[in-house]
């Protein structure tokens, strides 16, 4: 095999898909990128097995053919030559050949051979979706993705689509156990039978899937296939096998009867909360609201550094009511939120906590209490 291209398009290549190589060497040939040139097109790919991306671009090519080489190595290697055309060539053994400019490498690959299978895509499956629509409801629901292994379920986000008042709604859900994160949008386009069941994308695929929206414009495609999602954009198809189990019914933790709603600025709140949290820790990590007509108080305190208050005008004429939350789920909810203002729904100081935007029914966010 032998092609010729730009430093800049192999640098851009080999970029996309490090995240999905795998880092835990349980298979070597999954530390390693699939090389393969074929009628004018380089496809690159890489796989961890449960999530694997192919890109193609445009180059010269001398001989076709195929090989893999180590995703990371050569990654580093190709982003520090120099910016002139890039000469890639296989030898015997599977050995591999890199000519730029003055620079000359020699490196081992391994054969394609191994390399696990890369489904072909039928482009029959697809729905489309906007990358503005898929990154904004990625960004507010995966911050509340679980991170406990053991709880397979919830390492990802609840995908489902359904018709409500004759438009199509797709929603997104993610959980940890202590806050649920829910957000919906409008769409156009069919409902698949995977949708309307719902699906729960691997948290590795989701921010994968949030990596190539939020490159450039266009439109993403959306599609199932054994037990797999697949997402096309542009020249880049990613694969991603779905968590086979079942996501909890979220509904059942949403209070119903937080009838004590408070109104605030999303940036004060924000920045208070940070202040409050610098003296929290791992063992002190909760900050108290104290909510009264007119305004809150938001402290926190830690025998090991102190205490602090903070006083902010909010619009409320409840009865007064104090609760404890740990200040990261709430700071995390308020960073996702371009609200200018938000409300809090409350109840009593063992309830649950609803954050969302004011007059918008397009985002959730529950958060349980801690113990006062």
């Amino acid at each position: 095999m032998e092609f010729s291209i730009s430093k800049e398009t192999f640098t851009k290549a080999l970029q996309k898909i490090q995240g999905i190589v795998e880092k835990r060497n349980t298979m070597p040939i999954l530390s390693n990128a699939l090389i393969e040139a074929s009628n004018g097109l380089l496809h690159i790919t890489a796989t961890d097995l449960e999530v694997g991306m192919k890109s193609s671009y445009p180059v010269t090519i001398a001989k076709e053919g195929k090989i893999t080489v180590a995703a990371k190595k050569i990654y580093e290697i190709i982003k520090e030559l120099s910016d002139e055309e890039i000469t890639f060539s296989t030898k015997e053994n599977d050995w591999i050949e890199i000519h730029c400019g003055k620079a000359h490498f020699n490196i081992v690959g391994l054969s394609p051979d191994e390399f696990p299978y890369f489904p072909k895509v039928n482009d029959n499956i697809f729905v489309n979706l906007s990358n503005n629509f898929l990154s904004e409801m990625i960004e507010k629901t995966s911050y509340a993705i679980c991170t406990d292994e053991s709880k397979f379920n919830l390492n990802g986000i609840f995908i489902k689509a359904a018709s409500e008042e004759g438009r199509n709604v797709i929603r997104m859900v993610a959980t940890d156990g202590h806050r649920l994160s829910v957000t919906n949008k409008e769409f156009e386009g069919a409902i698949s039978n995977e949708l309307s069941k719902g699906v729960i994308f691997p948290k590795k695929g989701i921010y994968e899937l949030k990596k190539i929206a939020e490159e450039e414009s266009g439109d993403i495609m959306m599609g199932f296939m054994d037990n797999s999602a697949v997402i096309k954009k542009d020249n880049t198809v990613i694969v991603m096998r779905l968590i086979d189990g079942e996501f909890p019914d979220y509904t059942k933790v949403i209070p119903a009867n937080n009838d004590k709603k408070v109104t605030v600025s999303r940036e004060a709140l924000l920045h208070s909360l940070r202040r409050m949290a610098i003296l929290s820790s791992e063992k002190f990590k909760g900050i108290k609201l104290d909510v009264r007509s007119g305004s809150i108080e938001i402290s926190s305190s830690n025998p090991e550094l102190g205490d602090a208050r903070e006083e902010q005008e909010v619009l409320y004429d409840g009865t007064p009511l104090s609760v404890r939350f740990n200040a990261r789920y709430l700071i995390d909810v308020l960073t996702v939120l371009r609200d200018d203002q938000v409300e809090l729904d409350l109840r009593d100081e063992l309830s649950p906590i609803i954050m969302k935007p004011i007059a918008k029914d397009d985002f959730m966010s529950v958060i349980m209490p801690m113990r006062l």
